[in-house]
């Protein structure tokens, strides 16, 4: 119960952002924009005691790394938030019934969104201009791993908001301990609505545990299917970028699904993985075509152990074979997480197939998972990647961030 005082200012403080202005909301953004790229050693300073607790060999060792570069991209995308238009305040339907009653359906605020989320520092930048551009006040929960990151982040905000005359408890940074996050998660009075930022496991605790709703996001394992149409030139370099872009982010590739008749292609499909070391669980006709003309301390027999529904976060990757089309499809409903997913080929029919069939928030014909992301999609910095089918699905950005209310204008009638 040590926190139900912070829990009753952000939602004091939620009330107060709701009537501020979206200019006043943009130029707030453009000061925290330009607060990091001016104090960008303090951040930088903090991110490293982090990564000194941290074995580099960690795969959230990346996804924990600040540099001047990403807080330079941190801050151009909060930029671009504050150029986007409002998502409140839209009439999304509108009547006036037959007794004069006239109803407006209108985006609004949720009030107070809390995240939980891991080693991922630009979370807390991610978060917090999501939140303000829609009127949402938050509270943060981050991991032990990156608490001084996200302490300094947050304590970079509250200077700005204090020399702008602003609330600071419509941002606010809970303890990293077990306690806090059970107490946020009972917060039923205070907290509208929490998402959860990370791995399968602390989604499923979330769900699990949770009194207050729920949005489901990041956990992806992640398939590409290379169809017997497939243009192999393309399937190359899809491959690589998928798997190798960034291979600590839940849309990177996790499962390369090939048909039979291409088996003889994949050493030439997977030679740009080689040159990236990344390591190949496969199956054994995997196997066979990549023995001769992979780094052997690289491959990998899948045995009795079941690798396929293993979300890596690292250059590691499995490969499975499939006679087909279908079995590739029930492979991935076996074993996909419904983020993601990926077919390469020139077959039309294949292709509108896959789409159809295939349940997941992104389905892609020739282009890589890569590119599941908020910024990417033209929406700004994202909140996450929500899997489930409820309410949001996919890149949450700004228009995700709002629920609606009714509003109904009379002039004295009554219900008989």
């Amino acid at each position: 119960m040590a926190l139900q005082q912070t829990f009753r200012n952000v939602k004091k403080a939620s009330r107060k952002l709701a009537s501020m202005t979206d200019e006043q909301r943009n130029t707030l953004l453009e000061y925290v924009a330009a607060a990091i790229s001016r104090h960008s050693n303090r951040l930088l300073e903090a991110n490293k005691r982090d990564l000194e607790r941290m074995d580099a060999s960690n795969p959230m060792y990346d996804r924990l790394l600040l540099t001047p570069e990403r807080l330079q991209e941190i801050a151009a995308s909060i930029r671009q938030v504050a150029t986007l238009p409002s998502p409140t305040g839209h009439i999304l339907k509108e009547q006036t019934l037959s007794n004069g009653l006239h109803l407006r359906r209108v985006s609004v605020p949720f009030g107070v969104i809390g995240v939980i989320y891991e080693a991922r520092p630009n979370v807390t930048f991610d978060v917090f201009a999501l939140c303000l551009k829609s009127g949402n006040a938050c509270i943060l929960k981050c991991g032990r791993d990156a608490y001084d990151s996200c302490q300094a982040a947050v304590a970079l905000i509250h200077d700005v908001l204090q020399v702008a005359g602003t609330d600071t408890d419509i941002i606010q940074l809970l303890p990293a301990s077990h306690e806090a996050t059970a107490e946020m998660l009972n917060a039923v009075d205070y907290i509208d609505l929490c998402i959860p930022r990370g791995g399968k496991q602390l989604i499923e605790f979330v769900r699990n545990t949770a009194r207050i709703p729920v949005i489901e996001t990041g956990a992806g394992v992640v398939h590409c299917y290379i169809d017997k149409a497939a243009d192999l030139s393309i399937g190359r370099s899809i491959i690589c970028n998928a798997k190798t872009r960034r291979c600590s982010v839940c849309n990177s590739l996790d499962c390369l699904l090939i048909h039979e008749s291409l088996l003889n292609d994949l050493p030439s499909l997977c030679e740009p993985l080689a040159q990236k070391q990344v390591k190949l669980h496969v199956d054994a006709c995997a196997m066979l075509a990549l023995q001769d003309y992979y780094p052997a301390d690289l491959l990998i027999p899948v045995g009795n152990n079941d690798v396929w529904n293993t979300e890596w976060l690292s250059m590691q990757m499995g490969i499975r074979t499939v006679n087909s089309l279908d079995e590739a499809i029930e492979h991935i409903d076996t074993y996909g997480s419904g983020h993601s997913e990926c077919i390469v080929t020139e077959d039309q029919a294949a292709a509108k197939q896959f789409q159809i069939m295939v349940d997941a928030a992104c389905v892609y014909v020739n282009a890589p998972t890569s590119f599941t992301d908020g910024a990417q999609f033209g929406l700004g910095a994202e909140i996450g990647i929500s899997t489930q089918k409820l309410g949001a699905r996919g890149p949450m950005a700004l228009e995700e961030m709002t629920t609606y209310k009714w509003l109904i204008d009379g002039h004295g009638q009554i219900r008989e």
